[in-house]
């Protein structure tokens, strides 16, 4: 399995930007594409999931009513669209597959999103 976050970078505060994340290799079977962030000198953090098969969705307190994930089954992606972003949202934003919105085996690698006040 293999998971290619992109999008990330710099933004003013108030702006947007629209994360990726492309899942390839031996996927089937796994429930849940999550997007968790590390901010710097914190612990990782949960921020939005999706299961592939129904849509269900799962946010942060933090995030809601700013980031949408969405899906696209066809092209095995999942998207985190970021509105209304803050300062404090800066981070390096993470990718993840897993059997459950609540558990995830594997990462991507990263990609960093950064809000300028």
């Amino acid at each position: 399995v293999q998971l290619q976050a992109s999008g990330g970078g710099l933004v003013q505060a108030g702006g947007s930007l629209r994360l990726s994340c492309a899942a390839s290799g031996r996927i089937l079977g796994y429930y849940a594409l999550g997007w968790f962030r590390q901010a710097p000198g914190k612990e990782r953090e949960f921020v939005a999931a999706t299961s592939w098969s129904s849509g269900i969705t799962r946010y942060a307190d933090s995030v809601k009513g700013r980031f949408t994930i969405s899906r696209d089954g066809a092209k095995s992606t999942v998207n985190l669209q970021m509105n209304s972003l803050k300062p404090e949202d800066t981070a390096v934003y993470f990718c993840g597959l897993g059997p459950s919105l609540s558990s995830y085996s594997y990462w991507g690698q990263g990609t960093l999103v950064t809000v300028s006040s």
